[in-house]
């Protein structure tokens, strides 16, 4: 029997791994950085690798100070690799690793807890890869699983550390697993304090919401833990404290922490219920199914007060702990981005897995939801049948021919094709009353999101990161004299990643181009690998179309030495910039470089 059970655990193991294999890895590396954020990532990490400076982030010859560490040496040291230009020839596959493993490992871990713990005395084999491709194929999962950004290994860290915490509190063995803890101070290393906040609201929450919540709170360890916990997080930051100082605290702990979550950064200012439409959103199109576990798992903790459950039976009322831990917390946030959002997913996955558990015995409702679930899907499929009434207000100047493109391409067609079929397979499978039509459908899920996925990430990469691509070619072959690079207008940080240089950023406007002006005689940057020749008698510039029609800029004499997509390279004498800056000083502008965030992106 035991070995059965073990044979069952491999294979469910194997399911969810080439399960997670397809979503998150398939053709990762295939597409170049998407600007804005994941570029200044990746020139981090990279810079950490080939420097040998793995305590301070640096980006463009400046303080990288906006996230802990861990995402910076996980892609570094897969930027350490041998022959890592020849394996990762755009550099992303070794950036989007960290998030797609941390997705990975978290989707194995959903599913191997739920198939230890089996909940109401569920012994389905199916239920347990049910919530992991709940999770796996969640919109937001599957988008930040593939960015090179900290969100996704925040989101595995995390919810690794919270899920090893029910399982030990689940246990009956008396054992001392330290193992949550080091993956919150993973977390903590990841995102910064916000980590620990949210696992001990989760915490918290649930042990307050348990009758034997003394017991519980002695099974996690927490006075080894904390300590387990420090050892591993706090020395980064004491020691970057020590070396920085001010400007470090000032700007990871006053600003990227304190100050996002009091005001609004970046005009990301959102209602108060803007997580609810997130969570709305995160789950499509299962979303019925996860209110109906939240109003499940609810109604079973409440009759939990009533009679006495074993700690083994809470895994859904940890969840619900878990899911409203992130909601409040980030609601009451000044600043509201998507993002924000991902850590709660993997507690909605599980709720969504109570539902399909609760679902076999409630024939009424089982019908309401589904008739609501095929509902939404005909109205997904509805509206690439009427594209046409959305694609004429996509407005990207920065990839002008994108609705052509959709078109022409077949993307528009196939997603037709898809979601039309999969409307009419859950007719189908709804007629038949299949007891597993939730499981049919998301295997559905699985093959076609990687059939509409990979077209749409090579063109928006053909489209948008292309043109960079080239352009940045085209400054290293033209290049003289170890001239000063900068970009006007559109700021792209992924020029700096591809091109390897340092790069002054500037808006089109008249100040800009004093800024620009002012800045080559007075801000001296240290790129570890290729230091441009400030002095030299002229530099390079990457403008856009619309900047470039700007009479400030266009009057000023240049030479053309290409264009890439809507960007094009300049070569600019310093005299003829200093000369233009001068007249407009002269009419009243003035730089003001230094009173701002320089590059703040």
């Amino acid at each position: 029997m035991i070995l059965l059970s073990s044979k069952k655990r491999i294979i469910n193991f194997l399911i969810v791994l080439v399960s997670g294999i397809i979503i998150f890895f398939l053709g990762l590396g295939t597409t170049g950085l998407v600007d804005e954020t994941p570029p200044l990532f990746a020139s981090a990490a990279r810079a950490m690798s080939e420097s040998g400076d793995w305590l301070t982030p640096k980006v463009n010859g400046i303080f990288r100070f906006d996230k802990p560490p861990l995402i910076y040496w996980l892609m570094g040291f897969f930027y350490s690799l041998p022959k890592n230009e020849i394996w990762d020839s755009f550099g992303t596959l070794s950036a989007r690793l960290p998030s797609a493993l941390g997705s990975l490992f978290l989707m194995l871990i959903i599913g191997d807890t739920l198939f230890c713990w089996p909940q109401k005395s569920d012994r389905q084999f199916l239920t347990p890869i049910v919530a992991s491709l709940a999770f796996a194929l969640s919109p937001l999962i599957i988008i930040w699983s593939r960015t090179a950004v900290s969100d996704a290994l925040l989101t595995g860290t995390l919810g690794i550390s919270l899920l090893l915490f029910w399982r030990r509190m689940a246990s009956d063995n008396n054992d001392q697993c330290i193992s949550a803890w080091v993956f919150l101070g993973f977390a903590i290393l990841t995102k910064g304090p916000v980590a620990f906040v949210l696992a001990a609201f989760t915490l918290t929450s649930f042990l307050f919401s348990q009758k034997d919540w003394e017991t519980l709170f002695c099974k996690i360890n927490p006075k080894k833990g904390f300590l387990i916990t420090f050892l591993i997080s706090a020395p980064w930051y004491v020691l970057e404290l020590i070396k920085e100082g001010k400007p470090f605290w000032d700007n990871f702990f006053s600003y990227h922490n304190f100050q996002r979550y009091t005001s609004v950064v970046n005009n990301h200012a959102e209602p108060f219920w803007f997580f609810l439409f997130i969570m709305i959103l995160a789950s499509l199109p299962f979303t019925p199914f996860l209110f109906h576990g939240i109003f499940k798992s609810f109604k079973d903790f409440f009759k939990s007060r009533k009679n006495s459950y074993k700690s083994s039976e809470t895994l859904y009322t940890y969840s619900l702990c878990w899911l409203f831990s992130v909601l409040i917390f980030f609601s009451i946030s000044a600043t509201k981005l998507p993002s924000y959002w991902l850590p709660a997913i993997p507690a909605a996955a599980l709720l969504i897995s109570n539902s399909f558990i609760s679902l076999t015995n409630e024939k009424k409702t089982y019908f309401y939801l589904w008739i609501f679930n095929i509902l939404i899907l005909f109205g997904v499929s509805l509206s690439f049948f009427f594209s046409n009434i959305w694609l004429s207000s996509i407005n990207d100047p920065e990839m002008p021919n994108l609705v052509s493109d959709l078109i022409t391409s077949g993307i528009i067609f196939k997603a037709k094709l898809f979601f039309s079929f999969l409307t009419f397979l859950a007719i189908i499978f709804f007629s038949l009353k299949s007891k597993n039509i939730f499981f049919y459908l998301q295997i559905s899920l699985l093959i076609g999101q990687s059939f509409l996925m990979s077209p749409i990430r090579k063109l928006a990469d053909s489209s948008r990161q292309l043109p960079l691509r080239n352009i940045s070619k085209s400054v290293l072959s033209s290049r003289e004299g170890k001239e000063t690079l900068a970009m006007i207008g559109i700021r792209k940080p992924s020029l700096h990643y591809y091109s390897r240089q340092i790069v002054f950023y500037e808006p089109n406007s008249k100040e800009g181009l004093i800024n620009l002006s002012d800045r080559l005689n007075t801000d001296r940057r240290e790129n570890y690998q290729d230091q441009p020749d400030y002095e030299y008698k002229s530099l390079l510039v990457v403008i856009d179309d619309y900047s470039a029609r700007q009479k400030h800029w266009s009057n000023i004499k240049h030479q053309k030495l290409g264009e890439y997509g809507i960007y094009n390279l300049w070569r600019i004498q310093k005299s003829d910039l200093n000369k233009s800056s001068k007249l407009l000083m002269n009419s009243g502008y003035k730089p003001d470089w230094k009173n701002r965030k320089v590059e703040k992106f």
